[in-house]
């Protein structure tokens, strides 16, 4: 039974491998057996590389921006020349701009939409190409909390959310009958800096930790037995799926 959860000899890119939840699904799907590259926007994705990886079996950093509509296929392409191929793809990149909708600036919400959906949009694009050749694929994309709710004072960041857990859905649509699996995790409130804006806000903190049956806010860690599953051949007859990790909150 075990066995259908290796990822032995399978090659995984991670985009947003250098912040907190990308390096833990790396070092996930390294420690099942994938061979990994990771995508990210600054020099710290090597150093997050090099955590993750060994001498003897490295993990690839690429230094992309993936905003950059002509930067994101060159470094796409990058990671797949550096793995000689592609089984699994995470996008885990992503960005949040708190603000009052009634005055909120144009741009952040252009650089949100564009971090968050549609860049993600392009990397399955380009991902789905050969995983289509080749008739097999995991695409896990990491929607939010926000993809079922609205939050407060996040409404570009609530809407790239939908966007991808729609996307997630429509894609797994057309592409689960050419043997490419397409899935979101849908983490609930984990502590990184991407929310530090929550977690530092002592009322906010508390408002969080009371609504969790958990008792506690997450960590990266807890999100890696799940991606995992969905990049291994044990997910094979799961598509479309919005799965939360989320110590309960929807449940409550």
């Amino acid at each position: 039974m075990l066995e259908q959860f290796s990822l032995e000899g399978r090659r995984a890119i991670v985009t947003g491998g250098g912040g907190a939840i990308g390096s833990a699904l790396s070092a996930a799907l390294y420690d099942a057996g994938a061979n990994v590259a990771i995508i990210g926007r600054s020099d710290s994705v090597n150093q997050a590389a090099a955590a993750v990886g060994s001498p003897e079996r490295p993990v690839h950093g690429i230094v992309c921006d993936l905003t950059d509509r002509a930067a994101l296929p060159a470094g796409f392409s990058e990671a797949v020349q550096k793995l000689g191929g592609i089984d699994i793809l995470v996008t885990c990149h992503g960005t949040v701009k708190a603000g009052d909708s009634l005055t909120y600036d144009a741009a952040n919400w252009d650089e949100t939409i564009e971090s968050n959906l549609n860049s993600v949009f392009h990397l399955c694009q380009l991902a789905a190409a050969p995983m289509i050749a080749q008739g097999y694929g995991k695409i896990i994309t990491i929607a939010s909390m926000l993809s079922f709710g609205g939050g407060l004072k996040a409404a570009a960041y609530a809407a790239s959310k939908g966007g991808v857990a729609q996307v997630t859905k429509a894609l797994a649509n057309e592409w689960s009958s050419k043997g490419i699996n397409v899935n979101a995790i849908a983490p609930g409130y984990i502590k990184t800096k991407l929310n530090q804006h929550v977690w530092s806000d002592p009322v906010r903190h508390e408002q969080v930790l009371a609504w969790l049956p958990s008792g506690r806010w997450g960590e990266p860690a807890d999100l890696k037995g799940t991606v995992v599953f969905l990049a291994s051949s044990a997910s094979d007859y799961i598509h479309g799926i919005v799965l939360p990790v989320d110590g309960g909150w929807l449940a409550r």
